[in-house]
């Protein structure tokens, strides 16, 4: 089975909860970016949150970008979801090479270093909602966590995890969401805060190879869990060549005159599949007469 979310309530719906496995999906950004290890588990960790909350939104075009900006080696990373929870995303430096952190593990914080993380919806009003903080620790579960108390006012519990087999491919993928609704009683709240304080780490529970299903039984099978129903969740980049003439012709009639002046074809590759569009004079040229439309 690939990847999907389980969405699901607990406490009376006091609780609502996202869980998902994302290997396929990490795996093929992964793959497609040629990304080091540190690099794999950062992009990995954003796709991975970015398909759960994209899952939230309601309608067919509604669309969410998760930016993270930083000054450490990484540079940023940015991940565009939408509400079938399908996915791409890209690091701004892919090739970054750290020694582990303290604990042993990939420095994806000293990776990403201080900044911001900027969520933006597109859900088809006049002007997209904008949440933007500062990050807490850069390691992208925190940083989540933080953005929907802060920005959202919703209490949450960000989780998430990549882990890497010896040969850089992914062993596992995956994470958790879970959210308190604001009339959410006080000793539910108490006794979720005991359960996860003592929860084994995210990584840790994917590679004993649970499923989001039994993800979510491991957190909320005290608080009478109802699992709702799953979605299945994918990499899917919608880039085409007519979209990428678009973007050449938002660069203006000046810088397209001038390289119909070089007389060279160009090459324009998707940021999200790195899939390459070659445009030759002539293509130029009909792109130039848009322009000026």
């Amino acid at each position: 089975m690939g990847d999907y979310i389980v969405r699901a309530t607990a406490a009376d719906h006091q609780i609502r909860a996202f869980a998902i496995t994302s290997k396929e999906m990490v795996e093929q950004a992964r793959s497609i970016h040629n990304t080091s290890p540190v690099a794999t588990a950062a992009l990995g960790r954003l796709l991975t949150a970015g398909a759960m909350m994209g899952s939230m939104m309601k309608g067919d075009a509604d669309l969410l970008t998760l930016q993270i900006k930083g000054a450490g080696a990484i540079g940023g990373i940015t991940v565009t979801a939408d509400s079938k929870a399908r996915v791409k995303g890209y690091v701004d430096e892919p090739m970054v090479l750290l020694p582990p952190n303290a604990k042993g593990k990939l420095d994806v914080s000293g990776a990403i270093g201080p900044g911001t993380l900027r969520v933006i919806k597109d859900l088809g009003l006049k002007e997209p909602y904008v949440g933007t903080v500062e990050l807490q620790t850069g390691e992208i579960a925190e940083d989540l966590t933080y953005y929907f108390a802060t920005s959202e006012q919703v209490p949450s519990s960000v989780g998430l995890g990549v882990l890497l087999n010896k040969d850089n491919t992914i062993r596992q993928a995956g994470g958790f969401i879970i959210q308190l609704m604001p009339f959410t009683d006080d000793k539910v709240i108490d006794q979720l805060e005991e359960k996860l304080k003592g929860m084994d780490s995210v990584t840790k529970l994917l590679d004993q190879g649970m499923s989001p299903e039994q993800l979510l039984e491991y957190l909320l099978g005290d608080f009478g869990l109802e699992m709702n129903d799953t979605v299945p969740a994918s990499w899917y980049c919608n880039c085409s060549r007519e979209r990428v003439a678009k973007a050449i012709v938002s660069i203006g009639s000046k810088d397209i005159r001038e390289m119909i002046q070089d007389n060279k074809p160009i090459e324009v590759k998707c940021h999200f599949c790195n899939h390459a569009y070659n445009f030759d004079i002539e293509d130029l040229k009909e792109i130039l007469k848009a322009a000026k439309r």
